[in-house]
């Protein structure tokens, strides 16, 4: 596979499954009347500089209700280990013939396609082994995009070895700097106290409110910012969330 082509496939790969320690079910829960995967992958699909969207999920039968939804919104799916979700990524790629993988989770229903092809162009631009807005934080929690060669994808999954890493599989790579190429993208302004990403009820709570108040059209950074802005006690909602740590597998 020839990952730095002048122009390589680009594939989002959104990892989506019914179990979640503290929201079990929470991808397929109602937003405005639709799954929140629905918004997730509606949201990914209007971002510009992606050849294919992809979801991945587990071969579990609790996630076959994935698999029908994607069905029936004609989204390519794949189905690979529950927990290994390194590897589910990999073999997910080779699926589609990717180069580059977007890694989107199914967690954010606020993703902005704009900040997503914001990361994929300056990926694109010095095509390093990975490219994040996660590496410095400035954009609100649940408007994270990784993007990684599929080589690099490649090595990760065949060196990884621990448990974390297998699961968040992204960590072997940014964890090891020397070995690796990678690009921190960041904002102008540091909103990276916002959380908008979906992990327990209050975090439902909160995007359903933005989106009662919003409405269903293609929310972007600015709109949520404004209306939390002149709305305060919104943030309250999931205030005292914490993110589980990166070695909570």
């Amino acid at each position: 596979m020839s990952g730095k082509t002048e122009h390589p496939r680009v594939v989002a790969i959104i990892q989506a499954r019914m179990g979640s320690s503290r929201l079990p079910g929470k991808v397929l829960a109602s937003i405005q009347g639709n799954p929140m995967l629905w918004h997730v992958v509606e949201r990914t699909r209007a971002a510009h500089t992606l050849d294919e969207v992809m979801v991945a999920t587990t071969t579990r039968s609790v996630d076959d209700a994935i698999v029908d939804f994607c069905g029936e919104q004609g989204v390519a799916v794949f189905r690979g280990s529950e927990d290994d979700v390194l590897q589910r990524y990999y073999q997910a790629a080779l699926e589609v013939n990717a180069d580059v993988v977007v890694r989107i989770t199914s967690d954010c229903p606020l993703i902005d396609p704009q900040i997503v092809d914001k990361t994929v162009l300056a990926y694109l631009e010095t095509l390093p082994d990975y490219a994040a807005n996660t590496i410095l934080r400035t954009y609100p929690r649940g408007l994270d995009t990784e993007v990684i060669s599929f080589q690099a994808l490649e090595r990760a999954h065949r060196e990884a070895h621990k448990a974390y890493e297998r699961a968040h599989v992204t960590p072997y790579i940014y964890e090891n700097p020397r070995e690796f190429s990678i690009l921190s993208v960041t904002g102008e302004q540091d909103y990276s106290q916002h959380r908008w990403t979906v992990d327990t009820p209050e975090d439902l709570e909160f995007v359903r409110a933005i989106y009662d108040r919003l409405g269903e059209e293609m929310l972007l950074l600015n709109d949520i910012l404004h209306l939390v802005e002149r709305e305060p006690d919104l943030m309250r909602i999931n205030s005292a969330i914490e993110q589980k740590a990166l070695h909570e597998c």
